[in-house]
């Protein structure tokens, strides 16, 4: 099977709008032409989509950014730009997105053809047609398109197995899953056989199926991150039911009691809600001699514990009682489903985009970088001087009234500023004049 990617950092860059055009009509007959520039398209966003058919985030390991393509510019004779097409990303299901930097939940995706939008394409900036006035009829103002929204992800891919093998290292949870379905996991006879999780598919012969993942070994502590702890623990969150594997080797020097009610321990330290989660014990090893003594022990045990759940004794040697605990387990898959559909809204929406939150409009701060040199920061001021098309002169009178109206000048002259000195915004340096 390829290596196992649970966990990759990637950047995406949706498109910037195209910008909008300063144009006249020219035609012959047409004496007072008036403004025709059109406006800029659409960047394209960037959406992720869960695909059923992926099972790693292995094709974000060797590509980390991904960027949309621009919108197209506007056009003479009032045409509008083209806008650029999405770009689809396609990710397992189970994929949960988070921004790198405040590491904020954006999405999760858990349905085949879920979509989460997570960079949206900047807007077309306005052509010269929008700006004509009584006053100035033929104006030479347009806006630049908007710029794309660029993000930091972390991809964190949380296995979508209908069934979880559990246990401690080396109880036969990589043997089980090689018996059952094609998977076939690197398996070794030291403490942690599978460092990251192994996925199959079980195919019955009644035509049934369902998938399980052999999940990493677990150990005390695990719930605080020992051993391979949380590695281990983000995997099971989402499995419908649990087979609990527990060696009747006796001569591992571990007491089968005590290694079930560790594995239960730290699977509800770290998540409460597993406590309903359906289980299945399976007491495994039983080719081994004197195995049948110390299972006959576990299920006293149990007993005494007040724990009355069934135990599938198996041996994926000889394949003893594998075939009854899968045809169980794909009863019991069956009966968790329908008790959540039952659950679920029968309407859900597919398509989800994230509102990333942005400042409160208008807001501003100035800073004093050095004598005579000023640096004004705003997400909203920043993105207007982007989308302002300082090229031609009406738009930077424009520019300078919004600027004026929005209190830019007096905050200025509170730091100190005076006629000369030069103003930073953004990429746009200009000399401040009272």
């Amino acid at each position: 099977m390829p290596t196992f990617v649970d966990q990759t950092k990637i950047e995406v860059q949706a498109g910037k709008g195209g910008d909008g055009m300063v144009a006249f009509r020219h035609e012959k007959y047409v004496p007072n032409g008036g403004p025709a520039g059109g406006d800029g398209g659409r960047g394209g966003s960037i959406i992720f989509v869960a695909d059923s058919g992926l099972r790693t985030l292995m094709d974000f390991r060797y590509r980390r950014k991904f960027k949309a393509e621009n919108g197209e510019n506007g056009r003479i004779k009032s045409q509008y730009g083209r806008g650029a097409k999405d770009l689809y990303l396609k990710v397992p299901i189970g994929t949960t997105v988070y921004d790198f930097n405040t590491n904020e939940e954006i999405g999760d995706l858990t349905k085949n053809k879920q979509e989460l939008v997570v960079a949206r394409g900047g807007r077309g900036g306005r052509g010269n047609i929008h700006f004509a006035t009584s006053v100035n009829t033929a104006p030479e103002i347009a806006e630049n398109g908007e710029p794309g929204e660029d993000r930091v992800l972390r991809l964190e891919l949380k296995v979508l197995a209908d069934v979880g093998l559990v246990g401690f290292p080396s109880v036969g949870k990589s043997t089980l899953l090689s018996v059952v379905t094609k998977a076939k996991p690197k398996i070794a006879a030291y403490a942690f056989t599978t460092l990251t999780p192994n996925l199959g598919m079980v195919i019955l012969p009644d035509g049934r199926d369902f998938s399980m993942a052999d999940l990493p070994g677990l150990i005390a502590g695990a719930s605080q991150g020992v051993g391979l702890g949380l590695q281990f623990l983000r995997h099971i969150e989402r499995t419908k039911v649990i087979l609990h594997l527990v060696s009747m080797d006796p001569n591992n020097g571990r007491d089968a009691i005590k290694d079930y009610q560790t594995v239960r321990q730290e699977l509800l330290e770290y998540d409460q809600s597993l406590k309903n989660r359906r289980e299945i014990i399976v007491a495994t090893q039983m080719d081994l001699p004197g195995s049948a003594e110390k299972l006959q022990q576990f299920k006293r045990d149990l007993e005494d514990q007040q724990i009355k759940k069934p135990v599938y004794a198996v041996s994926s040697v000889t394949h003893q009682g594998v075939d009854q605990l899968m045809q169980d387990t794909a009863s019991l898959i069956e009966q968790v489903e329908k008790e959540q559909q039952k659950q679920e809204p029968q309407s859900q929406q597919v398509v989800k985009e994230y509102k990333y939150q942005t400042q409160q409009k208008n807001t501003f701060t100035v800073t004093k970088l050095e004598d005579h040199v000023f640096e004004i920061k705003g997400e909203s001021l920043e993105r207007l001087v982007a989308r302002t098309n300082l090229d031609y002169q009406d738009g930077v009178m424009r520019l300078a009234r919004k600027l004026k109206n929005l209190g830019v000048d007096d905050a200025l002259r509170e730091k100190g500023a005076v006629d000369g000195d030069d103003v930073i915004i953004g990429s746009f340096n200009f000399e401040f004049v009272q």
